[in-house]
Order: structure tokens, then sequence, then C-alpha cells
């Protein structure tokens, strides 16, 4: 007579091992921290700590958002810049159809700088 296989034991013996091998370093970092923490807080342990200095004023500083704009078009030209170093490597021996994929590629990377100069993005205010 022949053993039936349920096709769900393994998977759920793999989620099993799978929530296990999650939660024990959880686990045990717990007690740990219940064992050798010290029981009380005191003013050492609930002070402010932020790059060695003591904080001064109020955390809640409103900056602009030309610095938010500034900064993302930095981050996108950046990126776009390094898909040019393959073509710049191997730019000998490309054929037509690379070439004038990059330069649609370029093409899109000058207007988007236009763009941003002509909205007035990369002048500070």
């Amino acid at each position: 007579m022949p053993v039936e296989y349920d096709p769900y034991l393994l998977i759920s013996l793999l989620l099993l091992g799978a929530i296990a091998f999650a939660l024990t370093p959880l686990g045990l970092a717990y007690l740990w921290a219940k064992k050798f923490s010290p029981p009380k807080p005191g003013p050492a342990k609930n002070a402010i700590y932020e790059c060695g200095l003591e904080s001064k004023g109020d955390a809640w500083i409103q900056f602009k958002a030309e610095y938010y704009l500034y900064a993302i078009i930095f981050l996108i030209f950046d990126v776009e810049t390094i898909f040019l170093l393959p073509f710049a490597v191997s730019f000998s021996g490309l054929s037509v159809g690379a070439f004038l994929a990059m330069m649609v590629f370029l093409l899109l990377l000058v207007e988007g700088l236009a763009w941003a100069w002509q909205k007035g993005v990369l002048t500070w205010k």
C-alpha cells in the first residue's frame, strides 16, 4: 500500500523554518536585553545623543523645496552619466543602431537638463 504524499507538507515545513529563522535572533536579543540591560532608566540613558554633541534648539527645521529638487536632479543626471561609461568604453566597436540609441539617450539627457534650466530649478534663490 503506497504512502500518501502531501505536497503542502514541505512548503509548510519550509515556512515554519523561515519563521523560526527570523524570530530566533529577535527572541535571543530580547532575552539578552532583559538580562544585561540596566533595570532603570537614568539621565545618562535618556539623554539625546547625536554626533557626540548635545542638541540645541528645535529639531523641526523647514528646508526649502528647491534643495530637494536640486538634489533629485543631481542624482538623476549622476546615474544617467553612469550609463554613458560603457558607451564610451566600447565606442569604436558599436553598431549604427547602438550608436543611434545612445544618441537618443543623450538627447533625452540634454532635453531634461534644458527643461530644468528653463524652469529655474538649477538656480539658487
